[in-house]
């Protein structure tokens, strides 16, 4: 069985969640806050995170900065009872994967969590041709270990945004729509919006150019959408 951490403080729902898991394939281990997260990250080592916004303590969204702060790459789907657009891109902005609004049909939140494992168990939208390691600027984009590196140094990306810079290198010098980047790394029945293609943008941005303002990379098509531009013959070298 697939092992995951479900943190939420309502002990009711964690108890369902975790019936209602089980018979859908996964060991769901239990915690009210984040007080023995890391423990349990280090003990247990489950293959992703389910943590409630609102906790007592350290809340969701400061535990998903912390950990994506010192290098953890597990997926985190947030979960929240505030469905709030603003909620959900600031979660995205401290590392999550995925959201989830409460109240939610656990249907959903399976539909979630096997989405987001798929997402870190393949590498999406590589055409066959591809070689599983490309080099722009001091970058190493390795999809067959899923990694970046610069000068040898891994740089943390979650599942979501390994998928958005390989779809977009996968297609280099072609302007993608929001639509199709989301279709690309999230699957054509994903419920995704738009903005979170902007904000995982943004993430790599602050990673990988020299100046986020003045992409050199990844830049923005006005009324269409995103492109990755490598690097040209002439481009000097690292």
């Amino acid at each position: 069985m697939k092992k995951i951490l479900l943190i939420d403080d309502d002990a009711e729902l964690r108890q369902l969640l975790a019936s209602y898991l089980g018979r859908h394939g996964f060991d769901t281990l239990l915690l009210p806050d984040t007080r023995q997260l890391d423990a349990f990250l280090d003990r247990y080592e489950p293959q992703l995170l389910i943590l409630d916004l609102m906790l007592p303590g350290e809340d969701g969204l400061a535990a998903c900065r912390r950990l994506r702060a010192r290098g953890e790459m597990r997926p985190i789907i947030m979960l929240t009872a505030r469905d709030d657009p603003v909620d959900r891109v600031i979660g995205l902005e401290m590392g999550a994967d995925d959201y989830l609004g409460k109240p939610f049909d656990p249907r959903e939140l399976v539909a979630r969590i096997e989405a987001v494992l798929r997402r870190g168990s393949r590498t999406p939208a590589t055409p066959e041709p591809a070689g599983q390691t490309e080099r722009f600027g001091n970058w190493t984009f390795d999809r067959a270990k899923r990694q970046l590196l610069r000068d040898g140094q891994v740089t943390t990306l979650t599942s979501g945004e390994f998928a958005l810079l390989n779809a977009l290198m996968a297609h280099p010098n072609r302007p993608m729509k929001r639509e199709r980047l989301l279709e690309l790394t999230r699957g054509e029945s994903s419920e995704a919006f738009d903005r979170a293609i902007d904000v995982q943008i943004h993430r790599l941005r602050r990673l990988i150019e020299n100046d986020p303002a003045r992409p050199r990379y990844l830049q923005t098509v006005w009324g269409v959408g995103y492109v990755f531009v490598p690097d040209s013959p002439t481009d000097p070298g690292p």
